[in-house]
């Protein structure tokens, strides 16, 4: 593999940190590296920090009589879930806080690459695919919970017993691509979208990268609206009774 530069933050963490990044990796068997801690690793760790303290800082300004900008900017994004959630998943109130944490961590994954000295740590292809193993594995988690495991294989066969013999191939062949769809999807897009604007950043900084850079945003913004609509969809066919 091509060797990737360290960030000024990756370096930092490299140089204090090494020992946490090789104690945390020997957890699954990886041998102690100099230098462990990777970008993505780095920035997706960033991003979790940061939404933290972000909601934290919020939690104790919540108010009903005087609530804040900061409060606002948040009832919208909670209103909009709320009613993306209604529409797309019946009963789906206990599901809204799994929505809600995929799309605010992929957004500001996405967004944290347009901050300068940083990058998107969706760029990296295991960034996305943890994100859709977890939805994967939620999804039916949520489905087994709702209709009990039996209920929940039963969809598999489809609606007759006598087309069981094929729909069953069908239907896992179509799970199990699931997670390769999201992560190519979210992958692909964030890719490309921060090569563009790295190309004209480097022709130059006048005017029109400000444009390119408007896009990145946009891009970031509905690829984790996506990614969480398609969530949505899964988790809505999953628990669904009628089945």
């Amino acid at each position: 593999m091509p060797h990737v530069p360290e960030m000024w933050l990756t370096t930092i963490v490299n140089d204090h940190l090494a020992g946490v990044g090789n104690a945390l990796t020997g957890l699954v068997g990886v041998q102690p590296q100099p230098r462990p801690w990777a970008n993505f690793v780095v920035m997706e760790t960033l991003v979790a920090v940061i939404l933290i303290v972000m909601f934290a800082m919020l939690r104790p300004r919540l108010s009903v009589d005087r609530p804040g900008k900061f409060q606002h900017i948040f009832e919208l994004a909670y209103d909009f879930l709320h009613g993306q959630t209604e529409e797309l998943v019946p009963h789906g109130a206990p599901y809204m806080g799994f929505f809600g944490t995929l799309f605010f961590f992929i957004l500001f994954m996405n967004l944290i690459g347009v901050v300068p000295g940083f990058e998107s740590p969706t760029m990296n292809p295991s960034v996305p695919l943890g994100c859709a193993v977890a939805t994967f594995l939620y999804y039916n988690f949520v489905g087994i919970q709702a209709n009990g495991i039996l209920k929940y294989l039963a969809q598999f066969a489809g609606p007759m017993l006598l087309i069981a013999p094929l729909m069953i191939p069908i239907e896992l062949i179509s799970h199990l691509a699931r997670p390769l769809s999201l992560t190519i999807r979210l992958y692909a897009n964030m890719f490309a979208g921060e090569r563009v604007t790295m190309v004209f950043l480097s022709l130059t900084y006048f005017l029109i990268p400000a444009v390119f850079m408007g896009l990145h945003v946009f891009v970031s913004l509905l690829q984790a609206y996506i990614f969480m609509l398609l969530t949505m969809m899964y988790v809505a066919g999953a628990t669904a009774h009628e089945h």
